[in-house]
């Protein structure tokens, strides 16, 4: 192959696009609908608001009346004497003795100084909890796939860009093998070429590992079998439009742990009501249908027998318990005040984690720029190399500089993109509108 032929193909392999193979593509949307259909967490997180959403029940709260039936039936043999007022003496060897009793009874709490309402709103709020957690899990989970599908889109550039830079330096090889065989270049520099590719087909076995890895964690995110082969699409997408009034606004209104701290403040302050309601009397209302018939074989009476309907009402009140009520409302009050403090403490941690993840973004930004430029110029000055290259005016050595130049400025460009697309991942999840 002539000089010239033989520079010209290496530089088209310089900014070649890289074919994809039949494997699938896996999107980030898809990935998503995987892993809220599959992860474990989120299921069992799922599972424990299926809980709270039972629990959350009228006769839970105690408001509804209570119905039980019951029968019993006791007999018995024994040796039984008896002695009446005017002394005579009556006994029986064996006697047998019998009753039965059964029937149904029915209670309701009408009044207990208010206390089942205030249970049947904290049941509620205990299912706010839990979709506050499921809520919590899910972001969590969804940032998770996102962090290791970009890692994965950038490790996956990386290993374009390691092939390429093979491709250059096979080019490179060849190129100085038919220099030094027309005596144009020195045994050193075939070996140096020799070494250099060496290097990058060791870094680039290495980079496959490492893509290798991050498969198998996006698997196990996924819950789906780890040896699942797949591609992700191209390019890392920063959304440059964010900003920190917004994202805080938003937080404060929709981020999970510090809705889990207002909800904790709510649950403290019904236990407060509950316990007020001791200091109120308790009615209960009572009634049954009973049936009974008992048999004995001495005595004045050989058999009973009695059924009908029985109704009336119980009531009690606290009058004293040791200062047990008092001290229990004081314990519920600072209770209230320490949900108030975590409301508060919560808050300023939210808006202390936002202003630095944003720092973090603008910069990682400003780092994206930096890198494109740096791109740009290692791409020309790798052009100019090239052809200062084909006539011979610089060595190998240096030509190896300029493409060591360029690659390793794509790599910290994608290295830059993806670090930015973690801190906008941050700061939505932090908001509480990271997408599903």
């Amino acid at each position: 192959m002539k000089t010239k032929n033989i520079v010209k193909t290496l530089i088209l392999f310089i900014f070649c696009i890289a074919k994809t193979n039949a494997q699938e593509v896996l999107t980030l949307e898809d990935a998503i609908r995987i892993a809220l259909e599959n992860n474990f967490e989120i299921k069992i997180s799922k599972n424990n608001l299926k809980i709270s959403e039972t629990n959350v029940a009228l006769g839970n709260a105690g408001m509804l009346p209570s119905a039980t039936a019951s029968i019993v039936d006791d007999n018995g043999i024994k040796n039984s004497s008896q002695t009446r007022q005017d002394g005579t003496t009556t006994s029986l060897d064996n006697a047998k003795n019998s009753s039965l009793n059964y029937g149904v009874n029915l209670g309701w709490t009408i009044f207990d100084g208010l206390k089942m309402f205030a249970k049947y709103d904290q049941l509620k709020e205990f299912q706010n909890m839990s979709e506050a957690q499921m809520k919590l899990t899910i972001l969590d989970k969804i940032s998770s796939v996102n962090n290791v599908y970009y890692d994965l889109v950038q490790e996956q550039q990386k290993l374009s860009d390691l092939d390429s830079t093979i491709v250059i330096s096979k080019k490179r090889l060849e190129f100085t093998q038919n220099r030094y065989t027309i005596g144009k270049n020195s045994k050193l520099d075939v070996l140096n070429a020799q070494v250099d590719l060496n290097t990058d087909l060791g870094n680039l076995v290495r980079e496959k590992q490492t893509y290798a890895n991050a498969k198998t964690l996006l698997n196990q995110l996924l819950a789906r079998d780890l040896k699942t082969d797949f591609k992700v699409t191209d390019g890392i997408h920063v959304d440059r439009q964010l900003k920190l009034d917004e994202l805080t606004t938003l937080a404060e209104k929709q981020n999970p742990e510090l809705i889990m701290q207002i909800i904790n403040n709510r649950i403290a302050e019904l236990d407060l009501k509950q316990i007020k309601g001791e200091r109120y009397p308790t009615i209960q209302l009572n009634t049954g249908y009973n049936f009974n018939d008992s048999k004995s074989s001495l005595g004045f009476t050989s058999q009973s027998s009695a059924r009908g309907l029985n109704y009336g009402f119980s009531a009690s009140m606290n009058l004293f318990d040791g200062n047990s009520q008092n001290r229990n409302e004081k314990i519920a009050k600072m209770q209230i005040d320490n949900s108030k403090l975590a409301i508060d403490q919560q808050l300023i941690q939210l808006r202390s984690d936002l202003t630095v993840a944003f720092q973090v973004y603008l910069t990682n930004l400003d780092l994206i720029d930096l890198e494109e430029n740096n791109t740009a110029i290692s791409r020309q000055n790798l052009e100019i190399t090239a052809e200062k290259f084909k006539i011979g005016t610089i060595t190998s050595v240096e030509f190896r500089a300029a493409q060591l130049n360029y690659i390793n400025s794509r790599i910290r460009l994608s290295s830059a993109q993806f670090q930015a697309k973690l801190s906008e991942i941050t700061l939505r999840e932090l908001a509480g509108n990271l997408n599903f």
